[in-house]
């Protein structure tokens, strides 16, 4: 039991983000209204989805350097679970555009640049289906997630603050945290960056699993 403490906290923590984020009290800021509680879960997925795609480049990594093949399981599982809360933070995201700019996508720096991050993301998982040898894939995709995290961080972090944004901390907006009167949003806040984290990396481990093992028996 001890070995699953992290799990108990995710859950635990979600449960927390999951009931006080649709009835925990908010500050009543105009247009935003309501669909600022789209912060405890909007954010935190692609705080989870950075993480994942970090630790899926470090992975890559270690890869190129010891060439052990269970780095390269690592790497792509994380990164295939980094994708899919990619899209579930561009989701939401589409929610709260639709609710506060009303309409669901706009011609916004920080949205595109997000929606092009995720397609090189998407390329990286056709590369891999794309090539059958197996060490072939592993070397090529490795290389391809190196390079890919930085140029996706320079997209979602440096480009929208170069330019006019409507998206909170960009393009000479202000970030949530200077214009959020009520200190109690933080107290659902941390736990929701926490939680979603977690069950994104549970995720990840519950695919790697399953990778060793169809690895085993395809071996066997």
């Amino acid at each position: 039991m001890y070995k699953h403490w992290w799990k108990l906290i995710g859950v635990v923590s979600l449960y927390y983000t999951i009931l006080r984020g649709f009835t925990g009290e908010i500050p009543h800021l105009p247009i935003l209204e309501e669909s600022i509680r789209n912060l405890y879960f909007h954010v935190p997925m692609w705080f989870s989805m950075l993480l994942l795609l970090l630790a899926s480049t470090v992975y890559s990594i270690k890869f190129l350097g010891k060439n052990k093949p269970e780095h390269d399981i690592i790497a792509s599982e994380l990164a295939y679970t980094g994708i899919f809360f990619g899209i579930l933070g561009i989701c939401t995201g589409m929610i709260w555009a639709k609710n506060t700019w009303g309409t669901w996508w706009t011609n916004d720096p920080k949205l595109n640049s997000a929606a092009i991050g995720m397609l090189m993301y998407f390329a990286y998982a056709i590369l891999r289906d794309a090539i059958d040898d197996v060490e072939k894939k592993a070397r090529i995709s490795a290389v391809y997630n190196i390079f890919a995290f930085p140029v996706f961080v320079v997209l979602i972090f440096v480009l929208p603050r170069l330019t006019a944004s409507l998206h909170p901390g960009n393009g000479g907006n202000p970030g949530f945290n200077q214009y959020d009167l009520d200190n109690k949003m933080r107290l659902i806040f941390y736990p929701a960056v926490l939680g979603w984290t977690l069950l994104g990396l549970w995720i990840a481990h519950l695919r790697i699993r399953v990778k060793k093992i169809e690895k085993i028996i395809n071996e066997n």
